[in-house]
């Protein structure tokens, strides 16, 4: 993604209202494409956080080229874009395992550049969309992460004081 102070707001909120529809993308076809009952709950609800994270640029996106945004969100994708990209077209070996890994990732550069164009915006209400999507891009981290060490029979964080201490 092009550093904040490359684009005008306009654009880089276009920009950003476009990455979360793609990363709601990538979780519906994931949550398609799951066996495991956790992962595929996993992903419907990350899904619907994205498309949630989508409707709030697109209520800070100053520009009316986007008429109807439940026509727009709801688009199908017409070929493997964004974070679906990583996955490619083969869904039918897509597992859990990758599925995450590719999740984590995504959400680990997202997080960082949420919060870096929230540090270069006077806007404060447009700042602020920025660093709320920031913390639930962050949570959602969290959530992939601990999902793929139950998945992977890890140790969770939480459980480590018992594992220590035996």
């Amino acid at each position: 993604m092009p550093e904040p102070s490359a684009l005008p707001l306009a654009d880089a909120v276009r920009k950003t209202l476009q990455t979360e529809k793609n990363a709601m993308d990538f979780y519906r076809t994931c949550a398609r494409h799951m066996r495991e009952a956790n992962a595929i709950k996993l992903f419907q609800l990350l899904a619907r956080e994205e498309r949630e994270h989508a409707s709030s640029f697109f209520h800070a996106y100053p520009h009316h080229d986007i008429p109807d945004f439940n026509a727009w969100v709801d688009r199908e994708p017409q070929q493997p874009e964004g974070w679906l990209a990583e996955i490619g077209r083969n869904l039918a070996t897509l597992d859990e395992r990758r599925a995450m890994q590719v999740a984590l990732e995504k959400e680990r550069l997202l997080e960082e550049h949420l919060r870096a164009m929230a540090a270069g915006i006077d806007d404060a209400a447009v700042r602020a969309v920025y660093e709320e999507n920031a913390r639930s891009t962050h949570h959602h981290y969290e959530l992939i992460e601990a999902e793929y060490a139950r998945l992977m029979g890890m140790v969770h964080d939480s459980d480590m004081d018992i594992y220590v201490r035996e």
